[in-house]
């Protein structure tokens, strides 16, 4: 494994902290699946963790929910506690697990509480500030990797170990 040296302009993942760090964000973030909007908002969250693309926490009012349905699957993350899933479903085409939230996070990320990310590899696209963005590999983390973040980033075959 070797760090990318960012350029001006761009964010390591190198850098980011462990435990990971929220913060705000009001660059727009879209969200598309089959065709629809599901979720448009300028006022996310983006959690950085070391060795990871941001994951954009979308407030629930800037989603239409009514796309979401919740599913029986969890899955604990230490830092942040307990996450619930959704699945997304637009006019007949559904990918289930395809979003995640937190009801009742941790002290440090109660900010996040109900937001909701999504795996951009289970949507049709995702955006941040109109770029679309490459979803990082592997079906465990949820990252959203932009031009301006370079890694390299965990998740793919091989990178459990780093």
């Amino acid at each position: 494994m070797k760090k990318i040296q960012p350029k001006p302009g761009q964010e390591s993942v190198w850098d980011y902290p462990r435990p990971p760090r929220l913060e705000d964000s009001s660059k727009h973030v879209r969200v598309v699946f089959n065709g629809e909007i599901i979720a448009d908002s300028h006022r996310t969250k983006r959690v950085l963790e070391t060795s990871h693309p941001p994951v954009y926490y979308i407030p629930p009012e800037d989603i239409r929910m009514e796309y979401l349905k919740p599913t029986e699957h969890s899955s604990f993350c230490e830092f942040k506690g307990m996450a619930g899933y959704y699945s997304v479903e637009v006019k007949g085409k559904k990918n289930a697990q395809a979003g995640w939230y937190y009801p009742e996070p941790t002290k440090g990320f109660a900010a996040l509480k109900g937001y909701i990310a999504f795996y951009p590899s289970k949507m049709d696209a995702c955006y941040v500030a109109d770029e679309q963005v490459v979803a990082q590999e592997g079906d465990f983390y949820g990252g959203w990797i932009t031009q301006d973040i370079v890694g390299p980033f965990k998740g793919g075959a091989g990178t459990w170990g780093w």
